[in-house]
């Protein structure tokens, strides 16, 4: 079911409208996220929207360590190419 399980957000209803003014039937949904989280010392996997998931990460009741780490770009591509830039022009 395309529902939270914390806020309640779900699907909402509509139309797409094309220039010619063609109404047909539209859903958008919710972005949910499957996340483990601590209820009364128990640890219960929920779906929680991504709206949930930050106003948690506020509030601190979601722990930002459990999330996974983006890799940190290195620098050390640079100086290289520096390196073979300055040897083009001594020659």
């Amino acid at each position: 079911m395309q529902k939270c399980d914390l806020t309640g957000k779900g699907k909402q209803y509509g139309h797409n409208v094309s220039f010619s003014q063609r109404h047909t039937k539209k859903v958008w949904k919710p972005n949910l996220q499957s996340k483990t989280v601590v209820v009364n010392g128990k640890k219960v996997k929920m779906k929680l929207s991504t709206q949930a998931i930050r106003t948690l990460k506020k509030k601190g009741l979601l722990n930002p360590a459990e999330q996974p780490s983006r890799p940190t770009p290195t620098t050390t591509a640079k100086p290289a190419a520096k390196a073979k830039a300055t040897a083009k022009t001594k020659s």
